[in-house]
């Protein structure tokens, strides 16, 4: 039996002692400092024997007291027994793979992942590090088994993926991955530690873009990677401080922190929101189809239940029209502001084949099922009625409608 606290207590209060301060702070403080004074020579102390779980600190790059008190919060969230947190979610995901992977071995990616993961893994893995990578539909467990081989070493899936919202079931593609002597890497981003743990389904790594709903404001960018596998949080932790040295600044480390502390309220905000229109738009007769796990009618809403706690504040949705009727829709709206990024509390929408999947050839978006009029929505924690009248605006001006202010 689990005897930790409950998530909302660990997210409130977990990786900050008052105890440890000089003053007691409730709130960890911001240390800005580069560089820790030591209070005498030790010529048999290594760096590696430098312990911040002591109080110990030497250099920021290596450690810093704010951005350990995250990273022991981040593993706690996920249940895990190793934190890091890193400059930018790509950069966590970049030295996940870097620690699993070198040349001559092979990766199997789901071919539903964020266009930049997917370009980290052609651009750098595959054409510069000689890396062969294999993308399918991580949707069937088979798909998955049948592309690994004897020299696959990683597996790495999104679940739900973005921006169409299938999932793969982690606990068979964790069996898939252990049994070819590989680890497994899921990107949680898109459901946050409040309603998925992969670690507790058999992941090896969790992934983290904290600029999303760990953080929760659009204020800072970040990522994280969570394990309990011993071995690769060596790695993990040398290419982290020294091999590369992409770690989280000590003020965005303090705003990750304080954004925590409200994920649980969050989360259940942003789904309960993001449900209601949900079942809004599926509805609505300028809506073709939505993409939201919580739905019935999506094709893999059981397994959804089954393996999460929850279904999320996004959803994607295709519009009956073509690439002007998007572009009248979007421009149109007011409470959602058109911009990428998900995961603040404010609304956001975007039209993931003109941004965030723009960079992929359009022959494979439309393959992947991105058309030019799926519309992908990050739905915030405003008033729902007032987000709904928002979309009713949308659809007005899509049909060129006067658009009431």
């Amino acid at each position: 039996m689990d005897d930790r606290p409950r998530i909302e207590t660990r997210a409130v209060g977990h990786g900050e002692d008052p105890g440890a301060t000089l003053r007691g702070d409730v709130v960890s403080p911001i240390h800005l400092a580069s560089t820790f004074a030591l209070p005498e020579l030790d010529t048999d102390l290594s760096l590696e024997e430098v312990d911040p779980a002591e109080g110990q600190f030497l250099y920021s790059r290596l450690n810093n007291p704010t951005r350990h008190a995250l990273e022991q919060r981040l593993a706690s969230l996920e249940g895990g027994d190793h934190g890091f947190a890193f400059a930018s979610g790509t950069s966590a995901i970049a030295t996940a793979v870097l620690a699993s992977v070198e040349p001559g071995d092979h990766v199997v990616a789901f071919d539903d992942l964020y266009a930049g993961t997917r370009r980290l893994l052609e651009t750098m893995v595959r054409d510069r590090l000689g890396v062969d990578v294999s993308f399918v539909d991580a949707t069937d467990p088979d798909n998955v088994a049948d592309a690994v081989r004897p020299e696959t070493t990683l597996l790495w899936v999104e679940t739900p993926t973005n921006p169409l919202l299938r999932l793969c079931d982690i606990e068979a593609v964790a069996d898939i991955a252990h049994d070819a002597g590989a680890r497994l890497g899921v990107d949680n981003t898109f459901l946050s530690p409040y309603f998925q743990t992969p670690l507790d389904l058999g992941a090896d790594v969790v992934a983290h873009s904290t600029t999303k709903y760990l953080n929760g404001h659009s204020d800072s960018v970040g990522g994280a990677l969570v394990t309990d596998d011993e071995s690769f949080a060596d790695d993990v932790a040398f290419l982290q401080q020294v091999g590369l040295g992409n770690v989280l600044s000590p003020f965005d480390s303090y705003l990750v922190l304080r954004g925590t502390k409200t994920l649980a309220p969050r989360m259940r905000d942003h789904e309960a929101n993001a449900l209601a229109i949900a079942e809004y738009l599926e509805s609505h007769d300028a809506v073709d189809a939505v993409h939201y796990p919580g739905l019935e009618s999506h094709p893999q809403h059981d397994l959804a239940r089954e393996q999460t706690a929850g279904y999320g504040g996004i959803l994607s949705f295709e519009l009956d029209g073509g690439l002007a009727d998007a572009k009248r829709f979007l421009e149109a709206l007011e409470e959602f502001a058109l911009a990428v990024s998900v995961g603040g509390v404010e609304s956001l929408a975007e039209l993931p084949a003109a941004m965030t999947h723009e960079p992929i050839p359009k022959a494979e978006r439309e393959a992947q099922g991105i058309t030019d009029s799926l519309v992908r929505v990050s739905v915030g924690i405003e008033h729902v009625d007032d987000l709904v009248a928002d979309l009713d605006r949308g659809f007005a001006a899509m049909r060129g409608q006067s658009v009431s202010q």
